[in-house]
């Protein structure tokens, strides 16, 4: 085994002990470690900043609690990221009231014009995902970014399939207009 590998390993089953132990030098190292990564994962789901952060801050207040669960030999960033994507749900149905979206002209919806996306900086499209409606940018994240399947993000935002992939298609067609106005400098009606 490579040394600095098992250096690595040793080091993060330490800090996951101290963890546990509620060390709080251990828990400021791995809320660090994580802070950036977690922080960009949060803003997809988020409002704003601050709301990103509160589900930071939230997602790290479970960590800590749940940090003893924690299996060893698994991805530490896997689990880390999975307790945030599910504190951004849980906010998300705790402070928006869910309501089914008509989806009759989710089947009109075409998509003709140049791939605006392709064309904007990562921090461009980050703010354009702040502007969807909490449920849009709930199921966009969850199925373009974390590869949920629309009969899992039913069962988590509790909603329908159809509504999952109805809001989907809003949500893409709301990107394009707000990252094609951006890029071109006129605002859709």
């Amino acid at each position: 085994m490579d040394i600095a590998l098992h250096l690595q390993h040793y080091e993060e089953r330490d800090l996951i002990k101290a963890c546990i132990r509620k060390e709080r030098w251990a828990q400021r190292v791995l809320y660090e470690e994580y802070y950036s990564k977690m922080m960009g994962v949060c803003l997809r789901y988020a409002n704003n900043e601050d709301d990103a952060l509160d589900i930071l801050h939230e997602g790290f207040i479970k960590i800590f609690n749940n940090i003893a669960k924690y299996q060893p030999g698994t991805s530490l960033t896997s689990w880390i990221r999975r307790i945030m994507v599910n504190t951004a749900i849980d906010f998300y149905r705790k402070n928006i009231r869910r309501r089914t979206e008509d989806i009759e002209h989710a089947f009109d919806l075409s998509t003709q014009d140049a791939d605006a996306i392709s064309q904007c900086s990562e921090q461009e499209i980050l703010e354009a995902i702040q502007q969807l409606s909490p449920a849009y940018r709930a199921v966009f994240n969850l199925y373009v970014i974390e590869g949920y399947s629309h009969k899992d993000i039913a069962d988590a935002l509790e909603i329908t399939e159809s509504t999952s992939r109805s809001n989907l298609v809003k949500a893409r067609m709301k990107l394009k207009e707000l990252l094609t106005s951006r890029l071109y400098g006129y605002e859709e009606e």
